[in-house]
């Protein structure tokens, strides 16, 4: 009988003795549907290698596994990760790890797994206070991984998907863009989930891309920081503690944008050329 069941859920954490964790986020799915379509945006295969982040009672596990796909479960709470044990088959499709996902070797996992030419797919229901150091980690896989799909917080996911010139649009979604094609899938409504959370949830798919080339990528995403830091001043005013404000004036006129433009209005592509410009009169400068 599938967990993610209301009355079966309830009768598998009674067995366990345990209860939702809120210090670990733990709001099970209690919705077969959505379920089926998160693995759906996966696009998995018999072929697949797939991570999985926080699989809790295994619900999206189960549907993993019944693509055939070869399946990692990375599971922190010592419970859950022993509990996951049940779904082990004959084939040994399942392995899992009782590890914080923060701690655990990815590249080295999947590396020893993955067969020549293919690449590994991750899924999620990410812990909301975790999302951005655990998305951090996982966005620059681009050689052992090729899709990310994760459930956020909505007005996260809305964030990570927004276009340039929109109120959502933000230096987390310039750095999403640089290393995936974000797309948003659909919402989960909150009563979708046991216990209830006090907001709905968002699928969020994330290709996996080659990065762009800077020549400094740290000093790229501090601009970009600083830059939305200030939000609704002027490029000028806002980047002035890094870049004097005629330099940055007449790199935004070099990349066609006008001269009182604001972050929000400013492209991945924008942005890169804008940094090369202020790094080459750096240069110059001395």
């Amino acid at each position: 009988m599938p967990i993610y069941r209301p009355g079966e859920l309830h009768q598998f954490l009674n067995e366990l003795g345990v209860h939702p964790k809120k210090g670990l986020s733990q709001n099970f799915l209690i919705d077969g549907n959505i379920i089926r379509k998160i693995v759906a945006s996966a696009s998995i295969d018999s072929e697949d290698l797939v991570l999985e982040i926080g699989p809790g009672p295994g619900c999206l596990s189960e549907e993993i596994l019944n693509t055939g796909a070869h399946l990692m479960a990375v599971e922190k709470d010592p419970v859950m990760a022993k509990a996951l044990e049940r779904l082990k088959g004959p084939n040994k499709k399942l392995e899992v790890f009782c590890e914080d996902i923060l701690e655990f070797p990815i590249e080295q996992s999947l590396s020893q797994r993955l067969k020549p030419g293919k690449k590994a797919v991750i899924l999620g229901n990410l812990p909301y206070h975790l999302t951005t150091p655990i998305l951090t980690k996982l966005v620059n896989l681009h050689p052992y991984v090729s899709r990310i799909v994760i459930m956020v917080q909505e007005e996260v996911a809305r964030r990570f998907t927004a276009q340039a010139g929109t109120s959502d649009y933000s230096s987390f979604t310039v750095f999403l863009n640089y290393y995936t094609f974000p797309k948003y899938g659909f919402m989960v409504r909150k009563s979708c989930f046991y216990p209830i959370p006090k907001v709905d949830s968002g699928v969020v798919v994330l290709d996996l891309h080659q990065p762009p080339v800077v020549t400094n990528e740290q000093a790229f995403f501090e601009l970009t920081r600083t830059a939305f830091g200030q939000r609704r001043k002027m490029m000028r005013a806002s980047l002035k503690e890094l870049y004097p404000s005629q330099a940055i004036t007449e790199g935004l006129i070099k990349i066609g944008l006008p001269e009182e433009a604001r972050p929000e209005q400013l492209t991945l592509e924008n942005f890169i050329h804008l940094f090369d410009y202020l790094q080459m009169l750096k240069a110059q400068l001395g």
